[in-house]
């Protein structure tokens, strides 16, 4: 990788001396015309009224530079020996080199049209390119170098280059999308109506409604709800309570999961692709909810599923509210304990699987990579779980699923547990690979898979962090287009960006907000894709709708009142963001250099070597942290008059026992209606892993009957479950 990269690095140094020489040929050439001036009355063909202004010859002893009558005479064989050497030249310079540099003014004139029209899978899109200050003056969303010279000029174009090109340094996409921002707002507690309703409050009013899940520790452990002493006190804690698709439903309701404007971000690895398979059946089962509603079938269908639950003596699945919360309009719900395929006939029900697939946008993150690297929650053997992501990513190519990315992978949590932006960078990119070089290694094709990964990075304070995205997108570009030959789309690196929940501090917990506000225009500035904003009581608290608005606003404010924001590629052309850019970029390869060495990043997992360099790397921090040496504001120097105690909160916000034992209800009804065929598609779930059949496949059919923590441990039984290297 770090040699393919360095590779290019070379060609291009080498064609911006090529093309810095021919720029300079061309301005000696032009000194030099073909032919000597003809001289008419001492004028070069002037008119008369120009001949007038001509001023006198000097006089004799004056200093001249025109050159003698004789010499001028030598201009067409200087002019014929410096064509040849620039002929010479032109050859080695490479035919993309040569086109940038031809339609460079065009490039320049495109952006400062009025308009600027592209095309994204096959639909042309139309943006103005300027924005109106209170000034009344035009403010450009992409400024263009001024370069004069071609080396300059060329460089720019092979390293930088305008966002929505190669090497998509400043950005993947040529311009943001409008009346949409970034926003992705991070939330999970309590049962899965409480949470439903966190998501309709930080959605309500937006365009898009970009939602990001959070686990309990007891869902992320692949676990079922209950009553053991290490399970019952984490239900709901910290994150959502997950444990069958009715949840999955609930949790989603009265959002359309189809809707281009809605995505769903879900931060699970261990047990990511039983989750998925639950957030997929709730998106179809929605999308049958709306052919009920628009073929006139909802009594018919309400008979059908009373008749299906007084057969088996119980009453069917409820959402459990007194009421739904604002902005959720119910759609999800018809079909609590049962799915689409019960109620519809098999070829409709096919039809809306197939069309849901198709739309449903969003992405889980199953980085179980860096779960053994950092965060831990890990629960199958790691070879079982990257066969798990094979096999949900083949299923995405043979079902054509383009707009949910197979997994998200992730930096957050590795610089979270204490690693540096520069390590950070390196592990989640060396992970980024690997899955690429294991999808491969199953037959896959670069490009039929490679559009579904996406990328979730941390954004701290330090100065690296600037130019965190800017680096990725770059490495990325080089590495999928010459060393794998992939496409364009390929070649785009997206990501998420969180602020650091590492930064957020339980002293003077106000300041809190400051920082995150700092990251989050490094984030904005950097050409993030999605932007969550940590609150300011986090350190203390799960959030409430206060912080929760609080943290909100500083990216709203950032994108819609912040004047430069207008622009998109604020940072390009800051001759401190080239240099970090360049010294991170090698940074981050002289990491990649160090886990070679070690057999790669699963040799180097062996040696439990990225464990130990992220906790060298976070004692380092808390040592700086604890002896002043890295001054935090309001934690270890600049303290209020009291000393800035920790702040104890009035209340710590947790899951309640009535949302305990409703979990637990609606998983003991769950087990009670499907006895029989769970343990079918229990058997039939470990009789496709031993036999090496597609297991993802399977899940989809599975969790329609089964919970998750049954899932989990019937695959332990062939899959094996995790245990560290020590």
């Amino acid at each position: 990788m770090t040699e393919n990269n360095r590779r290019y690095d070379e060609w291009v140094n080498l064609q911006v001396t090529i093309a810095r020489q021919l720029g300079a040929l061309r301005n000696v050439i032009e000194l030099y015309p073909p032919q000597p001036p003809l001289f008419k009355g001492g004028s070069f063909n002037l008119s008369k009224e120009q001949q007038t202004t001509i001023t006198p010859p000097p006089e004799e002893g004056e200093h001249t530079i025109t050159p003698p009558l004789s010499e001028r005479g030598q201009g067409g064989e200087i002019n014929r020996l410096l064509q040849e050497k620039y002929t010479q030249l032109q050859k080695h310079l490479a035919p993309e080199s040569h086109e940038i540099l031809e339609t460079w003014q065009e490039k320049k004139a495109r952006y400062a049209a009025p308009e600027y029209v592209y095309k994204v899978r096959d639909r042309e899109v139309r943006v103005k390119t300027h924005t109106t200050s209170l000034s009344h003056n035009q403010i450009p969303k992409i400024s263009l170098p001024r370069y004069q010279d071609w080396g300059d000029i060329l460089r720019w174009n092979l390293q930088e280059n305008v966002p929505g090109e190669f090497p998509y340094t400043a950005g993947v996409f040529p311009f943001k999308r409008e009346n949409e921002d970034p926003t992705r707002m991070f939330a999970g507690e309590g049962n899965p109506e409480r949470t439903n309703k966190r998501f309709h409050y930080v959605s309500l009013g937006m365009p898009a409604k970009r939602l990001s899940t959070a686990f309990d520790s007891v869902t992320l452990y692949g676990e079922d709800p209950g009553y053991r002493p290490d399970i019952y006190g984490k239900i709901g804690n910290s994150g959502v309570s997950v444990c069958c698709l009715d949840d999955a439903k609930k949790l989603y309701s009265g959002f359309n999961l189809c809707e281009p404007n809605v995505s769903v971000s879900m931060t699970i690895n261990g047990p990511a692709a039983t989750v998925t398979a639950f957030f997929l059946n709730a998106a179809i089962d929605q999308q049958c909810e709306l052919y009920i509603q628009q073929h006139g079938l909802e009594e018919t269908v309400k008979a059908r599923i009373a008749e299906i639950y007084a057969a088996k003596n119980q009453k069917p699945p409820q959402y459990n509210a007194h009421e739904l919360p604002e902005g959720n309009n119910g759609l999800g719900l018809m079909l609590l304990g049962i799915t689409g395929e019960q109620v519809l006939p098999q070829h409709i029900y096919l039809q809306i699987k197939k069309h849901t697939l198709q739309q449903v946008r969003g992405t889980v993150q199953a980085d179980i990579l860096k779960e053994d690297q950092a965060q831990n929650t890990c629960i199958f053997s790691t070879e079982f779980s990257l066969r798990l992501m094979g096999d949900m990513q083949q299923y995405f190519i043979q079902h054509d699923v383009r707009n949910f990315y197979s997994v998200s992978i992730s930096g957050y949590h590795i610089a979270e547990a204490g690693a540096n932006p520069i390590t950070q960078l390196a592990f989640t990119l060396a992970n980024g690979f690997t899955y690429v070089e294991y999808y491969l290694s199953r037959g896959m094709k670069i490009d039929d898979f490679a559009p579904n990964l996406s990328f979730f990075f941390s954004n701290g304070i330090d100065p690296e962090y600037a130019v965190i995205g800017r680096v990725a997108r770059r490495i990325w570009a080089k590495a999928m287009k010459l060393k794998y030959g992939a496409d364009e789309r390929s070649q785009k690196l997206k990501y998420h960006i969180q602020t650091s929940g590492r930064s957020l501090h339980a002293q003077e917990i106000g300041f809190n907000d400051i920082r995150t506000t700092l990251q989050a225009l490094y984030a904005i500035y950097d050409n993030c894709n999605s932007l969550h904003t940590n609150a300011y009581d986090e350190a203390i608290t799960t959030p409430t709708e206060e912080s929760v608005r609080r943290a909100m606003a500083i990216q709203l404010i950032i994108n819609h009142e912040l004047g430069l924001a207008k622009n998109q590629n604020p940072l390009q052309g800051s001759f401190i963001i080239e240099e970090l850019t360049d010294l991170v970029e090698e940074a981050v390869l002289m990491e990649f250099d160090r886990i070679t060495e070690r057999g790669g990043v699963l040799g180097a997992m062996e040696t439990m070597y990225q464990r130990g360099k992220i906790q060298e790397e976070s004692l380092y921090y808390e040592t700086l942290k604890h002896d002043g040496k890295l001054p935090i504001i309001g934690v270890n120097t600049f303290l209020s008059s009291d000393g800035s105690p920790t702040i104890i909160p009035q209340e710590v916000i947790r899951s309640t026992a009535d949302e305990k034992e409703q979990q637990i209800h609606t998983l003991q009804e769950l087990h009670r209606a499907h006895a029989q065929t769970a343990q079918r598609h229990l058997q039939h779930l470990q009789q496709v892993s031993i036999a090496n059949g597609n297991l993802f496949e399977a899940l989809m059919e599975a969790v329609k009957y089964c919970s998750l923590g049954q899932i989990s441990h019937a695959l332990y039984q062939v899959g094996g479950q995790y245990r560290r290297n020590m």
